[in-house]
């Protein structure tokens, strides 16, 4: 690209926004997993991952990736079971669960809501911050794991990368809206986490339910501070160099805690703003390289036509 500038304001967002994101929300959701389920104070509960979480990241890359292997299949295992099982046993009232969805999503209560509480820019702004949180997509957080990764063909690795997008989004997320479809636990007012495990204890028999989101969000939460923790690190290391990196992992450690304990609108808050100024020099960047992109995958593309290049190697 040429533009020093923007690699700067990239850099600087991203290490900023990672303490959101990456950082705060996942202590926040894990703390309140903890109080739901076990009743642990949020001041306990934080002081325990943060110094979890301290001693995986001091470790540094390797240790990080390590343990991530290890945490994030078990994640995917205990929670897709769960959720399949109870889509399966409730599959009956899934289709009513839909319709009423979709019912209340253009119809009276929802269209009251829209207009009247946050009109329906605040409610495009929501749904694009929470779409952003899910799959990080026009970010440029996943760039920079990839890029650590040995690759003759930059298009191969891009291509692997996007299947996040679709996982997290298309696959997570959709078995998490059946679930709560078919259980309409939706319909109770509760929100975040504490609708999954309801949904999830209402599923299931006996605690089942609860304790599968509780170790799924925490064993995911937990995962996502270790890998952020490496991205917003690079980040500052492009700003600061590698003298005072140890000091950055000190204070991420730190706002482990603090996110744990502090109000949840507040993390929220910091959170999205932060994505947003992380976005932006991202996509100018992507604006940039659009025709340096499309030459790379063309060429991919015709050397697996071709033969001379081999996708699954």
């Amino acid at each position: 690209v040429g533009q020093k500038w923007l690699g700067v304001c990239f850099a600087l967002f991203g290490s900023l926004a990672a303490f959101g994101i990456g950082n705060m929300v996942q202590a926040n959701t894990t703390a309140e997993a903890l109080t739901q389920v076990v009743g642990l104070n949020r001041y306990a509960g934080g002081g325990i991952l943060a110094f979890l979480a301290g001693l995986v990241i001091l470790g540094g890359i390797k240790r990080i990736a390590e343990v991530a292997s290890i945490l994030v299949p078990a994640m995917v295992v205990l929670y897709f079971g769960g959720a399949a099982a109870i889509i399966l046993i409730h599959a009956a009232q899934i289709p009513a669960g839909l319709v009423l969805i979709f019912k209340q999503a253009f119809t009276g209560t929802a269209a009251t809501g829209g207009f009247a509480g946050a009109m329906v820019a605040d409610t495009l702004r929501y749904g694009i911050a929470r779409g952003l949180f899910s799959n990080e997509s026009g970010l440029g957080s996943a760039p920079i794991a990839a890029a650590a990764a040995r690759t003759n063909q930059p298009a191969k690795q891009a291509l692997v990368s996007m299947t996040g997008t679709f996982l997290d989004t298309i696959v997570v997320c959709s078995f998490t809206g059946l679930v709560l479809a078919a259980t309409q636990a939706w319909t109770s007012g509760e929100t975040g986490v504490t609708l999954t495990i309801r949904a999830f204890s209402d599923g299931l028999p006996g605690d089942w339910g609860k304790w599968i989101v509780t170790m799924g969000v925490i064993t995911f939460a937990f995962s996502t501070i270790l890998g952020w923790s490496y991205y917003g690190e690079k980040c500052f290391e492009y700003l600061a160099g590698t003298r005072y990196v140890h000091h950055y992992r000190y204070l991420w450690i730190g706002f482990v805690f603090l996110g744990a304990v502090f109000k949840l609108d507040l993390v929220w808050n910091f959170s999205d703003v932060m994505n947003a100024l992380m976005a932006i020099p991202n996509l100018i960047g992507l604006i940039y390289l659009s025709g340096t992109l499309v030459r790379e995958t063309e060429t991919f593309e015709q050397g697996v036509k071709d033969g001379s290049i081999h996708p699954y190697d």
